[in-house]
């Protein structure tokens, strides 16, 4: 389980994030909404150790995120940020393969072969994984970035809004992978997204931020509702069920 404890960043006079807390259920999706600037891309990378807090702890099963040595949190946890830039002429596969990298070090045994093979199939990407990376439309980069997150093959898996740059299609199946992923393999994630119909939808949870504090961690049922939305993103929603799921209609306004 990932918990994190009175987080604080800030950069110069701007708080980024102020004095938050919140433990991540395991085996589920947790989905990171608000405005923009609210704190979810900071609060992944502080997670993921990629940027430091200014306070605060952050345990993965109680235990320090700072006494994990680098490959061991490679094993644990993965992070698909918004921008992945790759100076490397890299093909698909070879993209693919870096994620087997805190488990063979660059030497690929049968194993991570097939944990490639099953990454780029998930990703529905085969035709192209001999294709190079910078010859792929943005949507198709978007996916092999996923399929090397895949094959890292981690227990939590952090996303920071990994549905920008796809079409509606394939958005749509990534976040229908994304809960394979959780229901089937038992791989917890938590996600930055922006379409509210996608976190209602596909996750379990909801972290809703604003002014830099998490003002709500729910089930996602009891979060959707017209107060509480309305309250994060300033416009008026209506709620719709369907199916059992909830559906938010802001075009209304």
């Amino acid at each position: 389980m990932i918990s994190f404890e009175n987080i604080k960043k800030s950069y110069g006079e701007r708080v980024i994030l102020k004095d938050i807390s919140a433990k991540i259920h395991k085996g589920k999706i947790t989905a990171l909404i608000g405005t923009n600037g609210a704190g979810k891309s900071t609060l992944l990378s502080i997670i993921s150790r990629l940027i430091q807090k200014d306070g605060g702890k952050v345990s993965i099963y109680e235990k320090e995120l700072s006494k994990y040595k680098n490959n061991e949190l490679a094993k644990r946890l993965s992070i698909l940020r918004q921008a992945n830039q790759i100076d490397m002429k890299l093909t698909v596969r070879e993209l693919v393969a870096f994620g087997r990298f805190p488990y063979s070090q660059g030497r690929l045994t049968k194993a991570d072969n097939e944990i490639i093979d099953r990454a780029i199939d998930f990703s529905e990407l085969s035709e192209y994984e001999h294709a190079y990376i910078d010859e792929l439309s943005g949507g198709q980069r978007q996916r092999a970035f996923l399929a090397m997150v895949i094959a890292q093959d981690t227990e939590f898996i952090l996303l920071d809004e990994p549905l920008n740059n796809l079409d509606l299609k394939h958005s749509i199946q990534m976040m229908k992978t994304l809960r394979k992923m959780v229901d089937e393999l038992g791989k917890t994630i938590v996600i930055v997204i922006h379409e509210i119909n996608f976190a209602s939808h596909f996750a379990d949870y909801i972290i809703a931020m604003k002014d830099a504090k998490i003002k709500y961690h729910l089930p996602t049922h009891e979060f959707i509702t017209k107060n509480k939305l309305k309250e994060i993103f300033g416009i008026e929603f209506d709620i719709i069920e369907h199916n059992k799921k909830k559906i938010c209609n802001y075009f209304n306004n």
